[in-house]
Formats: C-alpha cells, structure tokens, sequence
C-alpha cells in the first residue's frame, strides 16, 4: 500500500492561480482584438429590424473637415412632432471607420419635446458618420456625413 502525499496549494499559490485564470478568462472572453471588423451595418439592421431606412427627417450636423479628431461636434435631429401618435423612439449614431461601429444611442419619448441631441465624439481617421432614427410606427429614416480629420494641419 502507498501512502501519496498530495501537497496542499499554499495561499499565494491558490490566488496566482485564481488571477491566472480571471486573466484567462477576460482575455479570451470580452477583449475586442485590434483587428476587428466594423459592424456599423450589422448594427443598423438590428436596430431597423432588417428594413432599410429612408433618407430625410433626420438631420446630421458634423463638421466636414475637423482639425482635432478628439472632440467632433455632433448634432443630430429628427423633424417629428413628438406626439403620442407620432414621435421618434430612438436613434442610433455610428461609424464606418472604427473598430466597433457603435457610437451612440439615444431614446426619446412624446415628453423629450423634441427630437434632438449635441454631443462630441472622437474620430481617429477619415469615415463616414451615419445617424438613424426609428419612429413609433416601426419607420426608419437615416442621414449621414463625411468627416475627414485632419492630423498636424494635414487634411487625410
């Protein structure tokens, strides 16, 4: 008969094996690799439930040309009456140009008034911006704008 001994983890290396696999875990789950693929359009049909969106009643107001692609200014509205019958549910702001398309996303109810956000953004390189609002009727309609960016005074 043997008598085996199997050694007990001390405390250090039990919580280096706990970090080894937390790290393991973050890692390989939820970090988005630098070389991911935008998904602006995949986001778009999800949020018009596969319709096309129509262009007009919504209005991006972006610089076309920005010097300091850290603090793009960006205004989005969408022409509605914003009544119980007839009003703007959400819009949704993305990007072509980044590695995650998402941007922004915003939601409105008859209460807002008025369908309209400012806000900044940050662009890195020269992309299309593209802003799509969905009304309480199920429509969608969409605006977009070209903005290049500027580095050291040099226009991409």
């Amino acid at each position: 008969m043997s008598n085996t001994v199997t050694p007990a983890l001390s405390r250090r290396q039990a919580l280096s094996l706990g970090a080894r696999a937390l790290g393991a875990a973050v890692v390989g789950g939820s970090v988005v690799p630098a070389y991911a693929t935008n998904d602006a359009v995949e986001l778009i049909r999800r949020f018009t439930d596969g319709k096309w969106p129509t262009r007009g009643r919504v209005e991006l107001d972006l610089p076309e040309i920005v010097t300091n692609g850290n603090t793009v200014p960006l205004v989005v509205s969408v022409e509605s009456p914003m009544t119980e019958t007839s009003h703007v549910t959400d819009v949704l702001v993305v990007a072509d140009g980044k590695p995650c398309g998402g941007v922004a996303a915003f939601h409105f109810s008859p209460a807002s008034g008025a369908a309209r956000v400012r806000t900044r953004i940050r662009l890195t390189s020269a992309q299309e911006v593209i802003a799509v609002a969905k009304m309480n009727d199920g429509s969608c309609y969409v605006d977009s704008v070209y903005v290049r960016v500027a580095l050291g005074g040099w226009s991409l």
